[in-house]
Order: structure tokens, then sequence, then C-alpha cells
């Protein structure tokens, strides 16, 4: 009877999220490591949850250098964290990026496709940084799914509904550029490196689950 009890006390603790523990290095300062927006809002907020958000577009090379890096990461963070990918809708040849990003999404492509497609610009030279809806089919018709089904999925309503809202976050965390982590909907997070703005973010999440804030 004992080694059942422990054996379920081990499996409840183990949907617990992570010990709310300093991450390592020195704690992060308003105004040099992370921005204090001035309202808080989330992409998706969900209660008892802390949101991470990545606004990303795919024609940075910056992006591109800091995703195998993200990757691993993010495999790693607590069970009460929700981390989303925000596609950098600043007009022009982003809002064309965010299209695609969102019409992928819709038709179950990713994750398959996300490193791919950083791969295909930035890598094989397959799809130029600033490419049409056509060349965004073609390429993604490789991955299963009909050209013009795909072309479809990027103008549709709800993706333009979904282009709005990444335009509108854009504006409200106050980004400066890509790539960028927003913690919680309240933090921006800077850093001199992509492995400091990870650290920053770690103590940021630590932060917001001490805080005990609802969305």
């Amino acid at each position: 009877m004992k080694a059942v009890l422990t054996g379920l006390l081990l499996a409840a603790l183990a949907w617990l999220p992570a010990a709310a523990a300093a991450p390592a290095g020195p704690a992060p300062q308003a105004g040099h490591d992370y921005i204090e927006l001035p309202a808080a809002r989330s992409w998706t907020a969900r209660p008892g949850r802390i949101e991470v958000a990545e606004v990303f577009g795919y024609s940075c090379p910056h992006c591109a250098h800091l995703e195998p890096l993200l990757a691993e990461w993010k495999a790693k963070l607590p069970r009460d964290v929700d981390f989303v990918a925000v596609p950098a809708a600043f007009g022009g040849p982003w809002d064309t990026w965010a299209r695609a990003y969102f019409a992928a999404s819709s038709l179950g492509l990713m994750p398959r496709t996300h490193q791919a497609t950083f791969d295909a610009v930035h890598r094989s030279g397959t799809l130029p940084r600033n490419p049409s809806a056509t060349e965004l089919a073609a390429f993604f018709a490789g991955y299963g799914v009909d050209a013009a089904r795909f072309q479809a999925a990027m103008a549709d309503p709800k993706v333009d509904a979904q282009v709005r809202q990444a335009a509108a976050l854009a504006q409200a965390w106050e980004l400066e550029g890509t790539p960028a982590l927003v913690v919680a909907g309240r933090y921006r997070v800077l850093g001199h490196d992509f492995e400091d703005m990870l650290r920053i973010a770690d103590w940021l999440i630590a932060r917001e689950r001490q805080a005990g804030r609802k969305p």
C-alpha cells in the first residue's frame, strides 16, 4: 500500500510546474535587460499559464540563427509555460510571410515546414526574401498541400484576422526588430546575445510564476 501511495505522489508531482528557483546568472534589471510594457497583452491568454511569445520573420537572418538554439530551449520549458511563435507583421513582405505562416499552421503543416522555410531562404536559396504568393504556394506544395489550396488559405478571413492581431501586438509590444521575446505579454526581453535573451526570459518566467499573476 505504501508503495502505491508513493507512486501516486510521484505521478502527481510530475504534473506540477517546475520549481520557481531563480535561474543562473544575475537578476535582470528593467531598462537594461528588459522593457516593462505599459499594458500586458498576450497572443492567447490562458488562466494559470505563462506565455512566451517569439516574434520572428522568415526573411530575418538573425531569426534563422536563433531557431536551433530556441528549439532546444523550448523543449526544456516548464509545463506551465505556453510558447507561441508570432510572425512579425510590419507591413509589405513581412505581412506576406505572416500570411504564409498562418496558412501553413491552419493546414497542419507546422512544425514540419518551420525550419524548412528558414533553410529555403537562408541556406538553399530556393525561396527569395520577398516572395510572391505563387512562389510560397509552390514551396509549400512540396509538403503535401495543393498550391491553389495554399493560396486560398493565405487569403482566408481567419488569416486576415491573425495578421491584424500580429500587427497590433507589434505596436503594443513596442517592437524594434526581430527576433524578439515577450514574456507574459508584459516584458520585452533585451539582452546582448541570444543566450542572454533566453537567460533573461527564464528569469522573467520564474518571476511571473512567483507573482502568481492571472491573465
